[in-house]
């Protein structure tokens, strides 16, 4: 029985997220922006079900829950926390090993230490927002971005969150790389 033991602001106003009693998932976190693309995942699907969900992002011990500007979030809290309390973690689609674009056993010696700091500065950082960061690759110096969860459309990761994501790679990385977000 999943349990809600803290609902958490966000920077984003739009978004909640809700810490969980247990874990959800090791490795991977998971962004969905519609029920369609949630249609394989029960957790997600069943978050969905609720009136004015946006998109639903779930990692490690937390949920993070995004609503239309036109919706009230009683009009979500408590219908999420009751079917979180009727769901059966077991249904949750299980995880793959963990990939990052580019790396293998040949991989790209600059991507692997981008990701090295981004996991150890940014994503923490980004997940205590409610949100992550996902890499979609890196082209030269320029390595594209997309943001998960609350962070995917707050207006501060937009400008100020991918601006010092991107000075701190030219600090402890590479000085020309560039950040974009897609």
């Amino acid at each position: 029985m999943l349990q809600v033991n803290d609902v958490e602001l966000t920077p984003n106003p739009h978004a909640l997220k809700f810490l969980l009693n247990e874990r959800l998932l090791k490795f991977e976190t998971r962004h969905f922006h519609s029920k369609a693309e949630a249609a394989n995942d029960p957790l997600a699907n069943g978050v969905f079900e609720l009136p004015g969900v946006l998109s639903v992002f779930y990692m490690d011990k937390f949920i993070t829950v995004e609503k239309s500007r036109e919706t009230q979030w009683g009009q979500i809290q408590r219908p999420l926390i009751a079917f979180l309390k009727d769901f059966d973690k077991n249904l949750i689609p299980a995880e793959k090993v963990p990939t990052m674009p580019g790396l293998d056993d040949n991989s790209n010696e600059l991507l692997k230490k981008i990701n090295e700091v981004l996991n150890q500065k940014i994503r923490p950082a980004l997940a205590n927002d409610g949100g992550g960061l996902e890499v979609l690759g890196l082209n030269g110096t320029t390595l594209s971005v997309r943001y998960q969860g609350a962070c995917g459309s707050c207006p501060s990761s937009i400008s100020g969150t991918l601006r010092a994501i991107e000075n701190l790679l030219k600090k402890e990385v590479n000085p020309v790389i560039e950040v974009i977000s897609a």
